[in-house]
């Protein structure tokens, strides 16, 4: 599959941080975006679509963007599936502990369309 048709579900609770991930995703020729704003919404499409990269918030109501790292790594179907954290959390401890259940890669907010696109090109 050519890199630009990855199917890309965005994670976030805030929808302008959503809106926002979108915008550079589109701005990188991305096109099949799914959002949801939890982590049980995004599980509930995980369930149901096909995705090939996650981009996930940590900080979310409901299932942290953690709670789900943890519940896609525990799933024979998914453990393999490119999961990138989104944060404002720079601690190392976060850092360690995403790192400890197999996160792809960590982006700290704020960040820029190169960002986004060197950390993508490094889970694909």
């Amino acid at each position: 599959m050519p890199e630009k048709d990855l199917r890309i579900l965005v994670v976030d609770d805030f929808a302008t941080m959503r809106r926002m991930i979108k915008n550079i995703l589109k701005q990188l020729g991305y096109t099949h975006i799914e959002e949801a704003d939890n982590g049980q919404a995004a599980w509930s499409l995980l369930e149901t679509r096909e995705i090939d990269l996650v981009i996930s918030d940590w900080n979310m109501p409901t299932m942290t963007g953690l709670e789900l790292l943890k519940a896609v790594r525990s799933d024979e179907r998914f453990k393999d599936l490119p999961f990138i954290m989104v944060t404002a959390e720079g601690q190392q401890e976060n850092v360690i502990e995403a790192a400890q259940n197999k996160v792809s890669q960590y982006v700290v907010k704020p960040f820029n369309a190169d960002t986004i696109a060197g950390k993508i090109e490094s889970v694909i």
